[in-house]
Order: C-alpha cells, then structure tokens, then sequence
C-alpha cells in the first residue's frame, strides 16, 4: 500500500505501552495496599479503592488504544494482520485486562471474583512481559 509512514502511530503506541506498564504497576502497587488491609483487618483509606478503579479504568482504555493502533498501523504498513507472535500476545493482554476488569466489578457481588482478578492479574504479568518482548521485535521491522 502507497500510504504516508505511520512513524507517527508507532510513537503514540510507545507512550501508550509505557503508561500501560505504569498503569500496572501502579494497580499492583494499590491492589497489595488493599490485600494487606484485607488480611491484616486494617481499615484501609477510603480513596484507595477509587484509585485503583482509576488505574484500572485508564489500563483498560490504554490497551484497547495499543489494539487499535497496532491494526491500523498493521494493517496499514503490510495489508495483512499475523506478521509475528505480538498478535496472540496482543490479543492475550486485551483479553485479560478485560477480564480483570469485569472480575473487579463484580468482586463485590461474587466473592469467588476475588481469586479470578487476583489470578488473572498474575497472568497479566506474564501477558505484559510477552508482548513487550515481541513489540520490540515489532518496533526493528518498522524503524529504518
């Protein structure tokens, strides 16, 4: 495709991949805050869980911009979607942040929740550490 350099798209994805991880370290950093007032039966402050929904709130949002910039930008650039491994990485990242985020909604409602964000999160991790693995490999294809 004769298209204009989408160099433009890449560094919004860069900022958005880097607030991304922020926004998951700071969830895990308020998640272990609200777990260790949980155990300990501490009261824990009243904002914190606000906070968090905040944090999770901009993860989600982060990683749904990264899913579309990476298909207009893929599609874009080659025409075709499954160049590498940063799609099933990609798409497992959305898909657990997604679950995580619904996990967190009803924790109140279904206390078996808990252990599900809790998991997932975990995974996320995992998740997080692939798809910034094969981003890199997907950043050397499009810089010259």
């Amino acid at each position: 495709m004769n298209l204009p350099s989408f160099l433009w798209l890449w560094k919004i994805a860069a900022w958005s991949m880097g607030l991304s991880l922020l926004a998951y370290l700071l969830l895990a950093v308020t998640g272990v805050w609200m777990f260790r007032a949980r155990t300990t039966r501490k009261p824990r402050p009243n904002w914190l869980r606000s906070l968090h929904f905040m944090f999770g709130g901009s993860l989600v949002l982060l990683v749904l911009l990264l899913l579309a910039i990476g298909i207009v930008g893929t599609l874009g650039h080659f025409g075709s979607l499954g160049h590498s491994s940063h799609l099933p990485a990609g798409l497992l990242v959305v898909g657990l942040v997604l679950l995580s985020a619904v996990s967190a909604i009803l924790i109140d409602r279904l206390t078996w929740m808990r252990s599900l964000h809790i998991g997932t999160n975990i995974l996320l991790f995992l998740g997080l550490v692939w798809v910034s693995l094969t981003g890199w490999d997907v950043v050397q294809k499009y810089l010259p």
